[in-house]
């Protein structure tokens, strides 16, 4: 009798020791791989694009968490872009319909699958996982410091135990966040004069591999040279998701300043040229300068004063587009009725001249760096050449 009971109680003690040493035994570890998206022919796909893939091991379900997601559709977005306070979130969808689109569209898409160890791809799938919800999806964007790439960046080095941001943040290969925005966006030439007219001196600081990683394909070019916990490389294995049919990513080139300065002083040149005999022709000319010198100014005092962009501050372009060229619009219609405008209008381009000037000298003072010789070497020949011939020869006009 006593066997009839112990042997139940045995069976049952040795089952449960079973489920406890199975629910004790870790899940195989997800596999991680960030899939890079070359650039695209629409603007806003200029930059490329990334996401982190992870690849479930018992079910071989592949998530892409996708950082790049806003909806222009929301209440205020229009607003609260142009004041720099946008609002993207992450999704987690399948990664066949991630890629979908970019197979669509004929962007080249590459995924590098990385060696981390099981502790750190589990952390990483579950942070994920967790951030993907809803009520945490929502992070605040900036084009340089908070995009889809630097949350990707971000994302592994939090799972590596911050062993990802040593290896980039002492290293550069001098690149700044103007060379690389106005690189990639040039195809695209009122995006590249954009970028190139906004953007202050915070644009033009040499940038770390870290700070570069804003670049999708840039952090997948330093994934390749990182190492993970072990030492051994980072990048266990690259492959070709979706084959690249459209224009590739531009390449790097030199910006040479000298051909704006002959384009500037030509057109000096022409403007003393014509002015004896013409004018009210001049006139006609300068009158569309002057007010996109004026417009463009008050967006740079916008961008600076009002707004959130801080590359957009403290940009010294606002001394060469002038909001006061404004100011110069009533003059240039008097000028075309043939008529001597008043003294205040040869004060007033003098002013803006010589606040051109400014400019020139300020590039060669020790202070932060702006690269923007190329509009100096541009519109300063062109202010002092109107400034001296409707500021100083009131003669033209009998």
């Amino acid at each position: 009798m006593l066997v009839r009971f112990l042997l139940p109680a045995l069976f049952l003690g040795l089952l449960a020791l079973g489920n406890a040493a199975w629910a004790a035994t870790p899940a195989a570890a997800p596999r991680i791989g960030v899939m890079t998206m070359q650039p695209g022919e629409i603007f806003f796909e200029r930059f490329g694009h990334d996401a982190i893939v992870v690849v479930d091991a018992q079910t071989g379900e592949a998530t892409s968490y996708n950082f790049g997601f806003f909806d222009m559709a929301e209440p205020g977005f229009v607003d609260r872009f142009a004041h720099g306070d946008m609002q993207y979130y992450l999704v987690a969808l399948p990664l066949q319909q991630d890629l979908s689109y970019y197979r669509e569209v004929g962007r080249g898409v590459k995924l590098q699958w990385l060696d981390l160890p099981a502790d750190q791809a589990r952390s990483l799938a579950a942070a994920l996982a967790e951030r993907a919800k809803p009520e945490n999806a929502r992070y605040r964007y900036d084009y340089f410091t908070s995009n889809c790439s630097t949350q990707v960046r971000d994302s592994l080095d939090t799972a590596m135990g911050g062993a990802l941001k040593p290896q980039m943040v002492g290293r550069s290969r001098g690149n700044t966040f103007r060379s690389e925005a106005v690189r990639l966006v040039s195809p695209v030439p009122w995006m590249w004069l954009g970028f190139d007219i906004g953007l202050g001196p915070y644009a033009d600081v040499p940038m770390s591999r870290w700070e570069e990683a804003y670049v999708p394909m840039r952090l997948a070019d330093s994934l390749r040279e990182a190492k993970n916990a072990a030492g051994r490389p980072l990048v266990q294995a690259e492959q070709v998701l979706v084959e690249h049919r459209i224009s590739p990513e531009p390449a790097e080139q030199p910006r040479h300043w000298w051909p704006w300065l002959l384009a500037g002083l030509a057109i000096a040149a022409a403007i003393v040229l014509v002015a004896p005999r013409k004018p009210r022709l001049l006139a006609a000319l300068a009158m569309p300068l002057w007010l996109v010198c004026g417009l463009c100014g008050a967006v740079l005092v916008f961008l600076w004063g009002f707004t959130e962009h801080q590359a957009a501050w403290a940009n010294r372009n606002l001394l060469l587009l002038n909001p006061l060229c404004l100011l110069l619009l009533p003059g240039a219609v008097t000028l075309l009725r043939g008529r001597r405008p008043a003294a205040w209008f040869g004060w007033l381009l003098m002013t803006v001249a010589g606040l051109a000037a400014v400019a020139w000298i300020i590039h060669w003072l020790p202070f932060a760096l702006q690269y923007n010789q190329s509009w100096i070497a541009l519109l300063l020949p062109v202010h002092a050449a109107l400034a001296y011939v409707f500021g100083r020869r009131p003669s033209l006009l009998r």
